[in-house]
């Protein structure tokens, strides 16, 4: 490879940088000072330039000052140009929102956010193209006659999707969907992208001017991925496609448009994912791929969707896996329970069955599967929902909640004869590991725990976590009661923590399985700490990944397989 390498302007704090479409200008994010340690480098003084394609600069689109005063709250920007983009369809067209309400979701305005556009040479006044009710979310463009805009509102967990005419000046857009973001029942999927004459990615539409959408299909039955074309003139679906029983497939690519062909993946429990492709027009589908199962002995695991019920009537779901050679007569065995706590607004929507028993079983070191071919029976993703409806938050009651999904967890795989209602373990990573020590301090439904990488004090992320939008300030008594290092006096069971030593995720900084540890211990609990040198808040080195499995393989052993009395 030959040519000469030169700098294109002055040297700067470069955050993010893009090619215009036409190839002619260069947008810059560059962070300035003073900089700050009080909050992270996006909020730090920022400046948005335009350069040539030799690295003169042009204009200055943005110059945005520190943003250390934005409200403690889901839906609060900083004020000013944010998020200055190109538009995928034009040579070289800037577009971006700016926050109507000062940023601050508390202020009661009509609209929110505006939506411009200004294109080169930069000299003009911007466009303004839309207002909106609520946050832009998303943008996606297709032609000068077709974009849509996606607008939402966390607290209420709504959503629009609009279609909008961007070269024909702030026109009634059209409303195409209006939704809650938590009910997968009633998701209409995604719209899919091709790359157009500029190299960019826009909208996919077919050439009756109907736009193309992936989407899930969830339902009762587990996920049925699906492909719609949607006119535009009427906003009216047609299905063309969707999975097939007892497998899970998806649509990956489009590969034709006339008539439309699309690559799918299809897998199976047993059968690892294979690609197709696949003619709408006709519905017939040609295998591309043949990949045989790399380790066939994780195809003998036995997997099952299992439904059960919270005692206030919440729907709950979760994903069994059992020994290849388990059998109605084996009798119960140890159980690990591995889940993730969620917040919900409604109970129904917390009720809905979340993704396909029809998955691959994947060989990883993260795989459920590894602990049934260990002789354990092993409960996935068992659903443990914290609803909060109407003006409620889920916080408040979310001690009472965890226990209840547990308790319920607990009583189906007991009355299924699957699970020693004596010798079952519960774990999680990060939010799934808080779960965990909550689960341990405030019941005994299980013999054992793994934490890995998780957050116990509540007061050391007084600015809010998770789903949690008060501050500590605002909440204390939350605060307080979802801390379980503030009830590690109740953990009588063991308590396996790993932490990576170098986690610089700010809600699960290392000191929070330190303190956490000392303070189970102090009290007189049995708890082990494993630190992982090097390792952030995943872990990625082989050495590490293969300490923590033997970890979590000697704890299990020890505190499930063995009689539990000598461990005391």
């Amino acid at each position: 490879m030959r040519g000469k390498i030169r700098n294109l302007g002055e040297p700067q704090i470069i955050r993010y940088f893009d090619l215009s479409p036409d190839g002619n200008n260069i947008l810059v994010d560059v962070i300035r000072e003073p900089f700050s340690y009080l909050v992270p480098a996006n909020r730090f003084p920022k400046q948005t330039q335009i350069l040539d394609k030799r690295g003169r600069l042009l204009t200055i689109v943005a110059d945005l000052p520190l943003a250390d005063k934005i409200p403690i709250a889901h839906g609060a920007v900083r004020q000013g140009r944010r998020y200055i983009r190109w538009r995928s369809d034009q040579p070289a067209t800037l577009y971006w929102p700016e926050a109507l309400d000062g940023g601050d979701p508390a202020n009661e305005v009509e609209y929110r956010d505006a939506v411009y556009m200004l294109a080169a040479p930069f000299t003009a006044d911007p466009t303004l193209l839309v207002r909106l009710n609520w946050r832009q979310w998303k943008l996606s463009w297709h032609s000068g006659d077709v974009a849509l805009v996606t607008e939402g509102w966390y607290s209420s967990r709504q959503v629009r999707v609009w279609r909008l005419h961007p070269d024909h000046g702030e026109t009634v857009p059209q409303l195409l969907f209006d939704l809650n973001i938590e009910d997968r029942y009633n998701d209409p999927g995604s719209p899919e992208y091709v790359l157009n004459d500029l190299g960019r990615w826009v909208l996919a539409m077919t050439e009756f001017d109907e736009l193309i959408f992936y989407g899930d299909g969830a339902g009762p039955e587990g996920d049925r991925p699906f492909i719609d074309f949607l006119k535009l003139d009427s906003g009216i679906s047609r299905r063309i496609w969707q999975c097939d029983d007892g497998y899970f497939e998806r649509p990956v690519n489009i590969v034709g448009q006339d008539p439309p062909q699309f690559i799918i993946r299809r897998e199976s429990p047993t059968e690892p994912p294979n690609y197709f492709l696949l003619d709408t027009s006709g519905g017939s589908r040609r295998q591309l791929t043949n990949f045989e199962h790399p380790f066939p002995e994780l195809a003998l695991v036995q997997k099952e969707s299992i439904q059960y019920r919270r005692k206030d009537g919440v729907e709950l779901t979760g994903t069994l896996y059992l020994p290849p050679d388990y059998s109605d007569k084996s009798g119960p065995l140890p159980m690990l329970m591995w889940a993730y706590p969620t917040e919900f607004k409604s109970a129904s929507s917390a009720g809905q069955v979340q993704d396909s028993p029809h998955r691959f079983i994947r060989p990883s070191y993260y795989s459920p599967a590894i602990w049934a071919l260990r002789g354990y029976a092993v409960l996935d993703d068992p659903a443990m929902p914290i609803v909060g409806e109407g003006d409620m938050e889920p916080n408040d009651t979310f001690v009472e909640q965890l226990v209840s999904s547990a308790l319920a967890a607990v009583e189906e795989v007991v009355e299924r004869g699957v699970a020693d209602p004596e010798h079952i373990a519960i774990g999680g990573h990060s939010y799934g590991a808080f779960m965990t020590a909550n689960l341990m301090a405030h019941c005994d439904l299980f013999a054992a725990g793994i934490a890995r990488t998780g957050a116990y004090n509540r007061t050391l992320t007084p600015f809010g976590f998770q789903a949690e939008q008060r501050s500590f300030w605002d909440a204390p008594e939350t605060y307080f009661k979802m801390s379980p290092f503030m009830f590690a006096d109740k953990i009588n069971e063991p308590l396996l923590l790993i932490h990576g030593q170098n986690d610089s995720n700010p809600g699960t900084f290392p000191m929070q399985s330190e303190r956490f540890f000392n303070a189970i211990k102090g009290n007189g609990g049995t708890a082990r700490l494993v630190m992982l040198p090097e390792e952030g808040h995943g872990y990625k080195a082989r050495e590490s990944l293969g300490h923590m499995l033997w970890e979590m393989d000697s704890w299990l052993s020890l505190h499930l397989k063995a009689d539990n009395s000598e461990n005391d």
